[in-house]
């Protein structure tokens, strides 16, 4: 098996190839610079493997929540790739990607949405795979979802312009916080294998973002004074 994972969903791009159970990745900066650096990355990669496009089974993206317009280059990129070389797609949400990268089995993933507010969503590890136990949402700091039991990890950016505040919610249920973590193809790819062998995978036509939020950009009137 054979996949091609990519996320562009935050100021972070990386890029990895699931090699039958082996993982061959790069990432780098991309601030605003998604579009010119990833169609790059992504030959790089393929590469460094010895394949190409059309030696794959599958394309795995960031499908979100993350930037607008970072999801809208990858999903369009993705599906570029995918039309040329008549391969079905994976979309992978970013938060669930933080989880998979932990190394911890109850993750509380958070990342930082701006406009004070912060994409969330809690995932335990079961035989089976990953339960969400809190589904993807966009909310402010203090509007953090409950989740039962102790043992949870705080993984991902929105940690850290909010950590005392998300601690205060988590109280006692949060044992330890990475605020420095960004969804990794990597994760991607792992998470991408299992749903392609589950015939998840969808024609380049069904590929979809999650974006949570319709407002992208706060009015003048309704910035904060400074």
């Amino acid at each position: 098996m054979k996949i091609l994972a990519f996320d562009t969903s935050t100021e972070n791009l990386s890029v990895a190839l699931w090699l039958d159970g082996q993982i061959v990745s790069q990432d780098c900066p991309a601030d605003q610079r998604h579009t010119d650096l990833t169609l790059p990355m992504i030959r790089r990669v393929l590469d460094q493997a010895g394949l190409s496009l059309a030696q794959l089974d599958a394309i795995a993206y960031g499908c979100g929540p993350g930037s607008f317009t970072g999801l809208r280059i990858g999903c369009g990129i993705a599906q570029g790739l995918a039309y040329a070389c008549e391969l079905p797609l994976l979309g992978i949400v970013s938060l669930l990607a933080l989880a998979e990268a932990s190394g911890h089995d109850k993750v509380y993933a958070c990342l930082d949405a701006r406009m004070g507010q912060i994409f969330c969503a809690a995932y335990e590890r079961q035989p089976e795979g990953w339960v969400c136990r809190v589904e993807p949402t966009l909310c402010q700091p203090q509007q953090l979802p409950a989740v039962s039991g102790d043992g949870w990890a705080g993984i991902g950016s929105g940690f850290r312009p909010y950590e005392d505040i998300l601690r205060q919610q988590l109280g006692d249920a949060l044992v330890n916080v990475d605020a420095n973590a960004f969804p990794h193809a990597a994760a991607m790819a792992r998470v991408a294998a299992k749903d392609f062998a589950a015939g998840k995978a969808v024609p380049p036509e069904q590929a979809n973002l999650l974006y949570l939020r319709d407002k992208v950009a706060l009015t003048i009137s309704e910035q904060p004074r400074k």
